[in-house]
């Protein structure tokens, strides 16, 4: 008999097994080649890329997206303050500042947590711009307006910052998506 190719086998629900090669960058390479329980060794059911259950010992987790959270700060003249990425992804492209949310931080502190890490400056939060999130990403971004309480500065993270009057943003420069879809939210309610 012909044992079938690592990539054809199936496991748990009986999907393939998933192949980065074939389909790109993984949405969880921490089921990627994952056959077994953790906890005991034995097989276990993995529903690619959302979960996996041992039926010999009862171990089960599910994999979520993690929240980013940001900020879209605006000066005392209403300009928006951006900042130019000096890290992948998105290195030398325009954003505003955002991180994940650490455990035990909600979703503002987090934002204006990463506002002081990447500009230097405490925000004052405004209302919720938007949640944006795709199929194919591993992330949910939180947006809330801001107003700047400060003089932004570049750091480690920020290679240049700079304050663009709405009709002026670097819209061909953006990192993400979600930076084009949150500062088309942010204009449309200012």
């Amino acid at each position: 008999m012909r044992s079938a190719s690592p990539a054809s086998r199936t496991r748990g629900s009986r999907r393939p097994l998933h192949n980065p090669a074939q389909h790109g960058a993984s949405l969880n390479p921490a089921l990627e080649e994952v056959s077994f329980c953790p906890r005991c060794g034995r097989d276990a059911q993995v529903d690619f890329p959302q979960r996996i259950h041992c039926p010999h010992c009862g171990y089960g987790a599910y994999y979520n997206p993690k929240p980013v959270s940001g900020a879209i700060p605006s000066d005392a003249d209403g300009n928006l303050v951006l900042l130019r990425r000096a890290f992948d992804p998105g290195a030398g492209l325009w954003t505003f500042p955002g991180g994940f949310v650490d455990l035990g931080e909600s979703v503002e502190d987090a934002a204006r947590r990463e506002v002081r890490e990447e500009l230097e400056i405490d925000v004052e939060l405004g209302e919720l711009v938007g949640v944006y999130s795709r199929s194919d990403e591993r992330v949910v971004l939180i947006v809330f307006a801001a107003t700047a309480l400060g003089e932004p500065r570049t750091t480690e993270e920020a290679t240049e910052v700079a304050a663009f009057p709405p009709d002026a943003l670097p819209w061909d420069e953006l990192a993400f998506w979600s930076t084009q879809a949150a500062l088309r939210d942010v204009l449309r309610n200012p």
